[in-house]
């Protein structure tokens, strides 16, 4: 047995795809503004969320998990109102 992991970033990448493109669908004629700050805002809020909700509120594993520094994480959790 492997202890190598599944490379999940084609998956990942043509879901994000799906999503913008549905979302661009959804607008119609309406050009979107300031797409990749909005788009960027909620993935990153979501994957901070999510991280969060998976670690039980643990700070310390969730920042290892995103790569990022507690202080980091502790900012992004006030910006994004997850207190």
């Amino acid at each position: 047995m492997s202890d190598k992991q599944p490379d999940q970033g084609p998956c990942l990448h043509e879901f994000v795809r799906c999503v913008v493109r549905q979302y661009l669908d959804d607008m119609g004629h309406t050009p979107p503004d300031n797409l990749h700050g909005l788009i960027m805002g909620e993935a990153e809020r979501a994957l901070v969320e999510t991280v969060l909700e998976h670690t039980g509120g643990n700070q310390s594993k969730a920042s290892d998990i995103l790569g990022i520094t507690r202080t980091t994480l502790r900012n992004r959790i006030r910006r994004y109102g997850l207190e």
